[in-house]
């Protein structure tokens, strides 16, 4: 890994090295702090997480040819090197830091409250059309999930395509100042994580923490049909390129044509160019990560052509909107994460399916103090959406179930308290031919559910 040598590590650590001098100038070959991981030549941080304090495997993973550990504490008695530090978890930050500025190669950092993964995808596809493209791979977004997305790497990648979350003021900035993005996307402003951020202007100052690092020669990509986004009228005089569906935005796209859950057709027009494509996923909002990925493509100097191309060999994730074909079943598992604006989205898609409609769907995290009236809004959203079924699973989700019998009556709407409830009694809601949308946040791992229809 680049300048990665146990040297100067030290040094961007602030830490003190135990071991023999002849190690420092060796550069390691991986970053881990996962010790199942451990391989010749990695350095291992160990990590005191909530369940489990990795130093212990700190021998183990020596005994595997590591080259080093990063450790909390003196490791008295050891006999091979370690880098003694304050806290791992910011060794962690600083040393992903200086990987990525050693590399300097340009990094397009997304966030939002809704789409981050899919326009991560969508950006991704857009960007491997030219260029060697590193991208984040699952959940890897937070302060941990960065820097090992960074210490992915290599001197043959081009261009690196890094998620970002949050949950509260503050953390944006620290992923910022690992990333410095050459470009920031944000793809709207909506109602999570509202018991730290309050309400929708204070997601709207905690997501725009991104623009603090952002590069001088930078650029900034955002919603503009977003009302939150569309006030922002730029950071440090880089002014904002808008993409939405207004022909006023900068990138923007019409002729919009629902090709149920095969996807969407549009026609996207950029500065004076034009194109059709089919985004291969259903629903409007893939419109709007298209037009994201397309201004971003364009920014790097890809073709319309390159950037078609990109955008229609899209291909779907786990627990993102990804379909599933059984002998009797279409399931669209979505249930990687939940909040209203997307349980909304998934359930107009759903809309468009195949046989009868029915949706699973499952408790909400981190809404704060509207929680309840949220989880409400959506069971209304499900009974006026023009689906066949609904079943809420969950503590919140009994208000989903409540609002949806109160919005309609002859709406059929089901209920059970626990996933392992819903898991015995599944047989009674789903018939052979149905369309089934399985969604909630990713605690209430629906990923089970997905599971047991593939076998049914």
């Amino acid at each position: 890994m680049k300048n990665l040598t146990l040297r100067n590590i030290v040094k961007v650590c602030r830490g003190v090295y135990h071991g023999p001098e002849e190690a420092l100038d060796r550069e390691v070959d991986s970053i881990i702090t996962d010790s199942r991981k451990a391989e010749a030549g990695a350095l291992f941080v160990a990590i005191v997480g909530e369940r489990v304090d990795a130093h212990k495997f700190i021998p183990d993973v020596m005994a595997k040819g590591a080259l080093a550990s990063v450790s909390e504490r003196e490791l008295k008695g050891a006999d091979f090197p370690y880098i003694q530090v304050e806290s791992s978890l910011q060794a962690v930050k600083d040393i992903a830091e200086f990987y990525l500025e050693q590399l300097q190669i340009p990094v397009v950092g997304i966030t939002g409250s809704v789409g981050k993964t899919s326009t991560k995808e969508v950006i991704a596809s857009v960007l491997k059309e030219k260029y060697r493209t590193l991208k984040t791979q699952g959940n890897f977004n937070n302060e941990l999930g960065l820097p090992l997305t960074v210490f992915r790497l290599r001197d043959e990648d081009e261009i690196a395509v890094l998620e970002m979350g949050i949950s509260d003021f503050g953390e944006m900035t620290r992923l910022a100042k690992i990333a410095k993005p050459q470009t920031c996307v944000i793809t709207n402003i909506g109602t999570c994580h509202l018991e730290n951020l309050g309400d929708r202007d204070g997601v709207l100052k905690a997501k725009t923490e991104i623009f603090q690092y952002l590069r001088p020669d930078g650029h900034i990509v955002l919603n503009g049909d977003d009302d939150k986004l569309s006030t922002v009228a730029g950071y440090k005089g880089i002014r904002p390129v808008f993409f939405g569906l207004d022909q006023n935005r900068d990138v923007y796209a019409d002729e919009i044509v629902n090709r149920g859950l095969k996807g969407v057709s549009c026609r996207i027009h950029l500065g004076g160019n034009a194109f059709s494509v089919l985004v291969p996923m259903p629903g409007i909002h893939m419109v709007y990560n298209a037009l994201a990925a397309a201004a971003v493509g364009r920014i790097y100097g890809l073709t319309t052509e390159e950037i078609k191309k990109g955008i229609e060999s899209l291909e779907a994730i786990s627990g993102r909107f990804k379909m599933i074909e059984t002998d009797s079943l279409l399931i669209v598992d979505d249930c990687y994460n939940a909040n209203p604006m997307s349980m909304k989205a998934s359930l107009d898609v759903l809309h468009d399916g195949a046989g009868r409609r029915v949706a699973i769907l499952g408790d909400m995290g981190e809404l704060g103090e509207n929680e309840i009236a949220l989880h409400r809004e959506v069971g209304a959203h499900a009974a006026a959406c023009g689906i066949d079924a609904c079943v809420c699973v969950g503590g919140l989700a009994r208000h989903m179930a409540e609002a949806a019998r109160e919005a309609d009556p002859e709406f059929p709407v089901f209920y059970e308290e626990t996933r392992e409830s819903l898991l015995e009694n599944l047989g009674r809601y789903i018939q052979k031919g149905d369309t089934v949308l399985v969604k909630a946040s990713h605690f209430m791992k629906f990923e089970e559910v997905v599971k047991a229809l593939e076998e049914m």
